[in-house]
């Protein structure tokens, strides 16, 4: 796993190209402290710049940029192509020939072949840049689940790219200007979604997508081509359904599992795994001892905080399957120390509160390996999340009441604001049942009054997953853009309610906050992170199956449990899901309390003009008093205001803690 950056002016050319690219470069170190690289055409005002992470061929030989043999092709290359020795012989076959024994000189090979449709052989994680000398056109790409990152969009005249914003912000013509736009989006779901990013004309390339842009069209929209899509795998294997016969399926399942984890175990470094002692880890991790002749090193950060430790679990299943493992208690301070750096390492805002925790195992692991594998993608792909059945159901219950009924109710619980809803709910929750408590809410009555009033239940999921359910009302200025979640946007032939809910994470949620989390904490600890779930012949394994294969008795992942049961005991992973988190709200009202204060200070966020700092101070106050819980609000505020003045600084560019 390695970075890239670049840029191709098409206007005036009053920059040095070679100290450009290497501040571009140095900016993104941590993805690839072994080695660095440029490439410049003069003609075409294109330049290329890599850092590399030695994974594979750690030789010379797999210098980048690379060039193709006859010269046409040039590539810059961040990612694993999995099955590169598969296509490397099947290149031989044709005629080529290899000097050394790298992925990125078989991905040369196979565009000298085939052309950047070769793209649709390559199995594995990637982003690249590929200038073609001939035609005259740089091709932007990225993988098909959207696992490595990349960034585009013009700074005048001039074409950036690169792994991370913080390579396009030492460009000398970087024009930042916040997106109010994007910032609404970011405020609905704790991150900013692709394509936007939190600035103004930059982009991120979409998963399964290659961008096209040509020589003669100077700021012309790129042609943009899919050469795979989630959305089109989803829907072919719901209307191609394998029959319902467990032991064929579970047969099955592992088989295209083991293959995945074979293929995602070749390194020429050491290898090892994130273990949480849930179900898809263990999986991942009883898959690769399986065919390991060695133990397998995994992964454990531990907390002392009751509800937030999982590696008791973790250790359990490594003592079974005999791994050779490491487990890191942390105290809340470790824990606490990491959210100063947070702007730095995810570069633009991200309040997934997971990132705390997903930072140090990445940093607990580089110290031994170079190379993890992960169980990331097993709730989207099986149905994991508890709230697909609790939106289920929900959408159930509304379709009982009748459709005229519906607006009025909503009306009624909307004519109390949420804190009225506490202070009403104050004299009734000591009378009701320990189980309601915590429902009896105002943002749960307000919650319940959106349900009702929406149309579809697609509208919601989204309602389930926001984290604010007026962001345009915060954002001073800004505008909620239409994704997949828009009325009528997810335009499939696929009426399950849960299917539905899966194939949303999976544009979602998995790419644009899973997958940030994870690469971004892991790069920079300088660690690769690879995810055999998230291979697409798994994926496209997973669509095909019948949805009781998933979901049963109000359980998701079914198949993936009685998979997991033919290495690890039932008795060690059956417990309820607990996540990878932190306790962020009472932190705020503790240790955190002065850090947040200062950084929610009203005169200064009406000062800078981009929040409503009246909403904000209520939010606060009313979670300091205990009269609401508002801790993803809070927490995405910010994590905000965090990323926003570190910008103002100039110190994003400045990731100073990988290992």
């Amino acid at each position: 796993m390695c970075g890239f950056a670049g840029f191709w002016d098409h206007g005036r050319r009053d920059v040095d190209a070679s100290a450009a690219i290497r501040g571009m470069t140095d900016a993104i170190h941590h993805r690839g402290p072994d080695d660095r690289g440029e490439w410049h055409d003069s003609l075409a005002a294109l330049t290329l710049g890599h850092r590399r992470l030695s994974i594979l061929d750690l030789s010379a030989e797999g210098h980048q940029p690379m060039a193709s043999p006859s010269g046409r092709w040039m590539l810059v290359f961040n990612g694993e192509i999995y099955n590169f020795s598969d296509l490397r012989r099947e290149l031989e076959a044709l005629g080529h020939r290899f000097r050394g024994h790298s992925d990125t000189e078989v991905m040369l090979a196979a565009f000298e072949s085939w052309g950047v449709g070769a793209t649709s052989r390559f199995a594995g994680m990637f982003a690249y840049a590929l200038w073609d000398r001939n035609d005259r056109v740089l091709h932007l790409c990225r993988d098909r689940l959207g696992e490595k990152p990349l960034y585009y969009g013009w700074a005048g005249e001039t074409l950036l790219f690169g792994s991370e914003l913080k390579a396009l912000r030492r460009h000398p013509h970087w024009q930042g200007a916040i997106d109010r736009d994007a910032l609404t989006l970011f405020f609905r779901h704790g991150y900013v979604p692709s394509p936007w990013s939190i600035y103004k004309g930059i982009r991120k390339v979409m998963p399964g997508t290659v961008l096209s842009f040509a020589a003669d069209r100077t700021h012309g929209a790129p042609t943009e081509s899919t050469y795979w899509s989630a959305r089109g795998a989803a829907m072919d294997g719901v209307a191609d359904p394998l029959p319902f016969e467990p032991d064929n399926l579970g047969n099955e399942l592992d088989g295209v599992l083991r293959r995945a984890v074979k293929r995602e175990m070749v390194a020429d470094v050491e290898l090892g795994a994130f273990l949480s002692g849930g179900i898809d880890s263990s999986l991942i991790v009883s898959l690769m001892q399986a065919q390991s002749d060695r133990p397998v090193r995994t992964f454990t950060i531990g907390f002392h905080e009751r509800g937030f430790d999982e590696a008791i679990y973790a250790k359990a299943v490594a003592s079974h399957l005999g791994t050779q493992h490491t487990e890191l208690y942390v105290t809340p301070d470790e824990a606490r120390s990491v959210i100063p750096e947070l702007p730095r390492i995810y570069d633009e805002p991200f309040a997934d509160s997971s990132q705390i925790p997903t930072y140090l195992v990445a940093k607990l692991a580089r110290r031994s390996v170079t190379v993890c594998l992960s169980g990331d993608g097993g709730d989207e792909l099986f149905g994991g999340y508890s709230r697909y059945v609790r939106a289920d159901r929900i959408a159930a219950r509304i379709e009982r009441v009748p459709r005229p009924a519906r607006g009025g109710l909503a009306a009624a619980l909307r004519l109390l604001t949420a804190n009225q809803w506490d202070g009403l709910m104050a004299v009734a929750r000591p009378l009701a049942p320990a189980s309601l408590r915590q429902r009896l809410q105002g943002v749960n009555i307000q919650r319940a009054a959106d349900a009702l009033a929406l149309g579809s239940s697609d509208q919601l999921y989204r309602a389930m997953v926001s984290h604010s359910h007026d962001p345009a009302g915060l954002v001073l200025g800004g505008h909620e853009a239409e994704t997949v979640f828009s009325p009528g946007a997810l335009d499939v032939a696929m009426d399950n309610r849960l299917h539905r809910m899966m194939l949303l994470d999976l544009l979602t949620y998995l790419p644009d906050d899973i997958l940030v989390k994870v690469d971004r904490a892991a790069m920079a600890a300088s660690l690769e992170t690879r995810a055999p779930f998230l291979d697409h012949e798994v994926v496209e394994f997973a669509w095909r199956l019948p949805l009781e294969a998933k979901v049963r008795g109000g359980q998701g992942k079914w198949l993936v449990r009685k998979v997991l049961e033919r290495y690890v005991p039932r008795a060690l992973i059956e417990r309820p899901k607990m996540g990878f988190g932190v306790p962020i709200g009472t932190w705020l009202r503790g240790p955190l309390r002065e850090w947040a204060s200062a950084l929610l200070e009203p005169r200064q966020m009406a000062q800078e003009g981009l929040l409503d700092s009246r909403l904000v101070a209520t939010a606060w106050e009313g979670h300091l008093s205990r009269r609401v819980d508002a801790e993803y609000l809070l927490w995405d505020v910010l994590m905000f205001q965090a990323w926003h003045q570190a910008e103002r600084e100039g110190s994003l560019a400045n990731l100073s803690i990988a290992c």
